[in-house]
């Protein structure tokens, strides 16, 4: 019940009572991961097809975009408590994510994160309109093994290119596996800049992750 109240939370944009319901999560120790992927995100998916369909204005959407994120804000950290709880070992691997340099688009990303963290990766989110040294450097930092770049507008879209050729530029081409996603982009781009891979969706993104890293 609570799942379909968080999906319908999201998609009315209504912010505080996603805080309530996430709360309540918290409160009554029901798994969220389950909450995240078949409460939040269903709601922001459904969002997308409204949108898709006409059915939707980008006000609505950016509303329901911060319900989202006010959700992944308090849910974020459990995320990664059950992935702990679940896998005493190390995690999966280090994944650095962000949205390119001119781009502020950031309710893909921020899903795509959600569902690595959940998936039992360590997720480093750098945010949105970032360079390639910002992705560069991170990875550096915390030792990543993959590097995961969002473009929604095919004006940033370059940007991949940028960073592919950046860490080629650095003699770091090899160290990580780089992956692309966001509407514009396609496995064909993905090829022509040299990344190692592409995801269309959240659930593709983490499949391409586990498979990279296999």
């Amino acid at each position: 019940m609570i799942l379909e109240e968080l999906k319908e939370a999201v998609i009315e944009g209504d912010r505080e009572l996603v805080e309530e319901l996430c709360q309540k999560v918290l409160d009554e120790k029901i798994n969220p991961v389950e909450a995240v992927e078949n409460g939040l995100i269903k709601g922001i998916e459904e969002i997308g097809r409204l949108w898709t369909d006409g059915e939707m204005f980008l006000p609505d959407v950016m509303m329901g975009a911060d319900a989202l994120k006010a959700g992944l804000d308090i849910l974020g950290p459990e995320l990664s408590k059950a992935k702990a709880a679940g896998d005493a070992k190390e995690g999966k691997g280090k994944i650095v994510i962000g949205t390119v340099k001119g781009d502020i688009h950031d309710i893909g990303k921020n899903i795509v994160a959600a569902m690595m963290t959940a998936a039992g990766y360590d997720v480093y989110d750098i945010g949105f309109d970032q360079d390639a040294a910002a992705f560069t450097n991170k990875a550096e930092e915390v030792g990543a093994q993959i590097i995961a770049a969002s473009a929604l507008l095919t004006t940033t879209m370059g940007e991949q290119k940028e960073l592919v050729d950046y860490l080629k530029e650095r003699g770091l081409r090899d160290k990580y596996k780089v992956i692309i996603g966001g509407g514009p982009t396609t496995q064909g781009w993905a090829d022509e800049i040299g990344a190692d891979g592409w995801a269309e969706t959240a659930n593709d993104a983490v499949s391409l992750c586990n498979k990279l890293l296999a």
